[in-house]
């Protein structure tokens, strides 16, 4: 479809445009940035929801998308799963259990798959953000399997990081080596209604006092996802910390180092692309590869610019 006719229907609020358009960025086709420098990049704001499998993230940010559209805010979810390894394919089970809000029109969800980036975070992720508020969306959520270092890096890309845990999980051990108490800006004890979740958010409180101080300390919100009870106050909760980032100026920092770690991403993501062509064309290169892939990379980075030993010293 040509670029002006995507274009066109991004502004007459048609989704297939906006899905054709998130699979062009998923292909890292060139011509997403034509689209977006037209279409304007403003960036709405952006929940992340990680937190250890079996949880109940997907119920819960299902309850948040009833609460939030009852408010009248339109939503859009990115549920971001790892790729198989053979196929490429990704897991599909968030996107099936938030099928209810399938025939209104305020509520768009995709899953995307990780595409082999490091911890699960797509680097088209990103860029799918800014089309979901180029189409008009109120709130996005981001929403991780959970597993490994995607549940650090959903930091990197939204505004508040909520961390779920449920009792008799184990979670707060896990909490402390993977140190996810430094990324979480709110955190949820779902399944309240359940033995030990009092237990677990007295664990949490004590973990807190422990932490460093910082600004703003990490609220704790009880909640039952599959009956709805403490979305008021979690939505409560987000309203805070994001007058919190408006006024502490840590917002526009959030905003500075995403902006600098998304360039670094893509300069890496070209220089791969450029490596790859240069050892296809060039048959010297590919036999140098076979023999010393360092010293080819050297060679390779030669021909791009820079050094292999300036290289190292920055890394």
């Amino acid at each position: 479809m040509p670029e002006r006719d995507l274009a066109a229907e991004f502004r007459a609020g048609n989704v297939r445009g906006l899905a054709r358009a998130i699979t062009l960025v998923e292909r890292r086709d060139p011509a997403v940035r034509r689209l977006l420098a037209e279409l304007g990049q403003p960036r709405p704001p952006v929940v992340g929801f990680t937190g250890a499998p079996g949880t109940g993230k997907s119920t819960l940010v299902d309850a948040l998308i009833r609460h939030w559209r009852a408010l009248g805010r339109k939503v859009a979810v990115i549920a971001v799963d790892p790729n198989s390894p053979y196929s490429g394919g990704a897991i599909l089970g968030d996107r099936i259990r938030m099928q209810g809000h399938a025939l209104d029109p305020g509520v768009y969800i995709r899953s995307m798959g990780a595409r082999g980036h490091l911890g699960g975070l797509s680097l088209a992720t990103r860029e799918a953000v800014r089309l979901l508020g180029a189409f008009g969306f109120d709130e996005v959520v981001l929403e991780t399997v959970g597993v490994g270092q995607s549940e650090l890096e959903v930091a990197a890309v939204a505004d508040t990081t909520v961390v779920v845990m449920a009792p008799g999980l184990g979670d707060g051990v896990q909490m402390i080596k993977a140190g996810i108490l430094e990324i979480a800006d709110v955190l949820v004890v779902n399944k309240a209604d359940l033995a030990g979740a009092q237990r677990a958010a007295q664990e949490l409180r004590t973990m807190l006092n422990l932490a460093p101080r910082t600004e703003w300390k990490p609220p704790i919100v009880m909640t039952v996802a599959l009956s709805g009870e403490g979305m008021d106050e979690l939505e409560q909760a987000l309203a805070r910390h994001r007058h919190y980032l408006e006024g502490s100026g840590e917002g526009r920092r959030r905003m500075q180092a995403r902006l600098r770690e998304e360039a670094a991403d893509l300069v890496g993501q070209w220089a791969r692309e450029a490596a790859l062509r240069l050892l296809e064309a060039d048959g010297e290169l590919g036999r140098l590869a076979d023999e010393s892939p360092y010293v080819a990379a050297e060679q390779i980075l030669s021909r791009l610019g820079t050094g292999g030993e300036r290289a190292e010293a920055r890394a």
